[in-house]
């Protein structure tokens, strides 16, 4: 049942805690219905096997330039092997804010630590309704400045690079299959709302 917030087996958080405990290390995710509100848990593998709601977040990192900071994935990840992505993305995991996942997430990937003494480090830009070009996630897309260099995860990153934002879109545009499906949606969307 793609995409549906039922079908298939929830987990319990304490049984969450327990799959962890015992060594093994799969993620557990919340799992949502149609409006992201959280109906249960399952690891991460069953949750795209089945094809079920649940949450991301991504991050776009722009420089005083700005230009704007793509990740090429790596070719070890599950999904969307060696496409281009946004500058940080992943998974909220169970019980985690999608606020939290979007710091932890630049942290993991990128090196960058945002600095706790700032009011807003990262911008709220919109949330995506979970749909087939998302992988069935609601995502949460936000914005930051930073300069580099980053310290790139090389089991999450090939490369990298700075890229101007009219490059991104035209390139986008002429070849859509350079990029995983959830980039090209935000970044299509972030750019009409830049014309509105």
């Amino acid at each position: 049942m793609a995409g549906g917030a039922g079908g298939g087996k929830f987990i319990s958080i304490l049984a969450a805690r327990r799959f962890m405990v015992r060594g093994m290390s799969e993620e557990i995710f919340d799992v949502v219905d149609d409006r992201d509100a959280v109906t249960g848990q399952n690891t991460r593998g069953e949750v795209h096997r089945l094809g079920l709601k649940h949450r991301a977040v991504h991050v776009l990192v722009f420089n005083a330039r700005g230009a704007v900071f793509l990740q090429k994935r790596s070719m070890k990840k599950d999904s969307s092997a060696g496409k281009w992505d946004s500058s940080s993305s992943g998974h909220v995991d169970a019980g985690e804010a999608y606020d939290a996942c979007a710091v932890r997430e630049l942290r993991e990937e990128l090196g960058l630590v945002l600095p706790a003494a700032a009011a807003r480090p990262l911008a709220r830009l919109f949330k995506l309704d979970a749909r087939p070009e998302t992988g069935w996630e609601f995502c949460w897309v936000y914005r930051t400045e930073a300069e580099g260099p980053f310290a790139l995860h090389p089991e999450e990153i090939e490369s990298g690079g700075w890229f101007a934002p009219e490059t991104v879109t035209s390139w986008v545009a002429e070849t859509p299959e350079d990029f995983a499906s959830a980039f090209v949606l935000v970044w299509r969307i972030f750019v009409k709302s830049l014309s509105v």
